[in-house]
C-alpha cells in the first residue's frame, strides 16, 4: 500500500500554477533579500521572455528589463520560497513562446541611438573640449 503524505513547503504552489505565466506578458516579481538578520523585498519588473518546463517542480520564467541602455535578464524558479508574491501586470498577445529575439532588437536600437550622436555634433562637444587656435598663432607658425 502506498501512502500519499502531504508535502509541507512555505509556497502557495496552487495559487503560483493559476497564474498562468505567459511570454509577453510584463510581471513585477518581489524577491525576499537577506541583509544581516533582517529581509526586505524587492521588485524586478520587466517583460517576461520565456517560460520553461511548464508547471512542474522545476519551472522557471526569464525576465528582462532595462536599466538606463543596459538590458538586465533574471530566470526565477516559479516556487521559490525566496519570492514573496508575483504579480501580472499586464498580459500581452504573443506568436512565440521564447521572445530572445528581443535582446538583438534592444542591441540594434541602442546602436542606432549611438549613430544618431555624431563625434562632431554639438551635443557632444562643448566649447571647453575643443582648442581651437587663434588666426595670428596660424599665421605664426607657417612663417
Amino acid at each position: 500500500m502506498i501512502s500519499v503524505t502531504k508535502i509541507l513547503t512555505p509556497v502557495a504552489i496552487e495559487k503560483r500554477k493559476a497564474l498562468n505565466l505567459r511570454s509577453g506578458d510584463t510581471i513585477r516579481v518581489w524577491q525576499k533579500i537577506k541583509e544581516g538578520d533582517r529581509t526586505r523585498l524587492q521588485a524586478f519588473e520587466g517583460l517576461c521572455l520565456a517560460r520553461k518546463h511548464g508547471a512542474e517542480a522545476g519551472g522557471t520564467f526569464t525576465i528582462r528589463k532595462m536599466v538606463g541602455d543596459i538590458g538586465v535578464e533574471k530566470i526565477f524558479p516559479l516556487y521559490s520560497p525566496n519570492i514573496d508574491k508575483i504579480e501580472v501586470l499586464k498580459r500581452s498577445h504573443a506568436r512565440r513562446s521564447k521572445l530572445y529575439f528581443i535582446r538583438e532588437k534592444a542591441a540594434r536600437e541602442t546602436k542606432k541611438k549611438l549613430r544618431s550622436v555624431r563625434m562632431g555634433s554639438p551635443e557632444v562637444m562643448n566649447e571647453q573640449d575643443v582648442a581651437v587656435p587663434a588666426a595670428e598663432e596660424v599665421v605664426e607658425n607657417k612663417k
